[in-house]
């Protein structure tokens, strides 16, 4: 019983753990790409350079807070420089659509021209946040590391193994339950989100009923950038930042948005997880627990490892084709709020 208890550990400080901080960033991320899709339809693919530079704004932010020695103690000061972060993503994402997306939106162009447009705008948040804060690695996470410590964990139960729980990962998990429970009250019960669902399940209806479509906008531009914002955060506290990173992470996004059906909040939600899952449980090596499963003479000599971590996102590349070929609508059926 030790034994299973030891392997359930590492499993759990490899792969679970990691998966549920990782599939809450990930949902956060897809629940921004799906509401922008929902309500402008379109792909946006700046969103992973706009997840960048809402964290750099917030990491410059809590640099300034750290060199005026202000900070949350055992909490990242980044919590406190959070809204700085928001409040410059939000201004971007709203500038943004004034220079370039409105125009296309009254020329009513197709869908296709506003995907090439926010590849354009892609490059120009990726070159800007590279400006600023350069593309080495920057880590900005403060106060406790660990809520949950190895050493801690041992002394208290005697086993082998101790469980780690990091204090980013804890926050992630947490944060990520609130604001998606808050976006999914603001659709439903709020009467500019029901403005945005009826926008987005009928613009012409949505017009004719007094609904004024540049406020609906103005809000999904508002949700989609304080979503990438705060995704973006989260990664970077969680692991590292660099901009780079954020644009590779454009691929789990939108297979997450896909897998649970683009355009459908929920299903962004459980693509998120689904692709976090599917990345850790695929290239994770499970010797270590087979170590604690199996008799000696029957563990395998090699690492028992289906892809190494350098093949990660092609994990997501391979979901998002399978689902496209399979269920191209994803688990959800797509553009619902």
């Amino acid at each position: 019983m030790t034994d299973i208890l030891n392997g359930v550990i590492v499993l759990s400080n490899f792969v679970l753990i990691p998966a549920l901080s990782y599939g809450s960033q990930l949902a956060l991320g897809a629940l921004g790409v799906t509401l922008i899709y929902a309500v402008l339809r379109f792909s946006n693919f700046a969103h992973g350079d706009m997840m960048a530079f809402g964290t750099m704004a917030t990491i410059l932010a809590t640099w300034g807070l750290q060199a005026m020695g202000i900070s949350l103690g055992p909490l990242p000061t980044a919590l406190l420089a959070l809204p700085v972060g928001l409040a410059v993503a939000v201004l971007l994402a709203l500038g943004t659509d004034r220079v370039v997306y409105r125009f296309y939106r009254r020329q009513r162009s197709a869908p296709v021209i506003f995907v090439m447009a926010s590849i354009g705008v892609m490059f120009v948040y990726n070159a800007l946040t590279r400006l600023f804060i350069g593309t080495s690695d920057q880590r900005f996470d403060d106060g406790e590391r660990f809520l949950i410590s190895v050493r801690d964990f041992r002394d208290w139960t005697g086993l082998d193994q101790g469980l780690a729980l990091k204090t980013s990962q804890a926050i992630t998990i947490v944060v990520m339950i609130v604001v998606v429970a808050f976006v999914f009250w603001f659709l439903q019960k709020t009467r500019t989100g029901k403005a945005m669902r009826a926008y987005s399940d009928n613009e012409d209806l949505a017009l004719l009923s007094g609904i004024d479509p540049e406020k609906v906008v103005r809000i999904t531009w508002i949700l989609a950038a304080c979503l990438a914002t705060i995704a973006g955060v989260l990664y970077g506290l969680d692991k590292s930042f660099r901009p780079f990173v954020y644009f590779q992470l454009l691929l789990p996004i939108f297979a997450s948005a896909i897998v649970g059906g683009v355009g459908h909040p929920l299903g962004a939600v459980a693509g998120g997880f689904i692709v976090a899952f599917s990345e850790v449980m695929v290239t994770y090596a499970y010797k270590g627990v087979l170590r604690y499963v199996l008799p000696p003479e029957m563990l395998p000599d090699g690492l028992v490892q289906l892809l190494g971590t350098d093949y990660k996102f092609a994990v997501s590349f391979i979901i998002l084709v399978v689902v496209l070929l399979i269920r191209p609508t994803g688990i959800f059926k797509g553009r619902v709020l």
